[in-house]
């Protein structure tokens, strides 16, 4: 029997994403993002629902969401969701839903306001894919993850 985890959104940048290593040395980035829902409801209203996503970057990936991505900017995620629990210092147990990111596309536009050094390019985690050409997203040249300098 087969089963398939995929989580894939597009938003803004709620807060700066923060960077930090774990003991063994590899790198791990955190932020979340912001969707929005609007729709119109029985009584002719228009409703609007945002839903927060947090997601984490390992290795490289984490490493370049940390030196370009900001809080505002628009971004494309696509990754699988992971829930982990821990005990709080109250001893209660807590749980976290989060999108474990594979690949990122940052979307905002160098000259737009957003200082972005992309224009629409993808970076995925190595070993993943890219995603499909799509003409909606960017036609620049893709970023590969070997293709940067740090």
């Amino acid at each position: 029997m087969y089963s398939l985890n995929r989580a894939t959104i597009l938003g803004n940048v709620t807060r700066d994403p923060e960077t930090r290593q774990i003991p063994s040395g590899q790198s791990v980035c955190t932020f979340s993002i912001a969707t929005n829902r609007s729709w119109t409801d029985g009584s002719g209203q228009r409703q609007e629902q945002v839903e927060f996503h947090n997601v984490v970057a390992w290795g490289k990936l984490a490493e370049i969401c940390s030196q370009y991505m900001t809080k505002g900017k628009k971004v494309y995620v696509e990754g699988r969701l992971q829930t982990r629990d821990w005990e709080g210092q109250d001893g209660v147990k807590r749980y976290r839903t989060e999108i474990v990111a594979d690949n990122i596309i940052l979307l905002d536009r160098p000259g737009t306001g957003s200082g972005s050094p992309f224009g629409g390019n993808s970076v995925s985690s190595p070993n993943i894919p890219p995603l499909a050409d799509d003409p909606g997203i960017s036609q620049e040249p893709e970023i590969k993850v070997e293709d940067i300098p740090f």
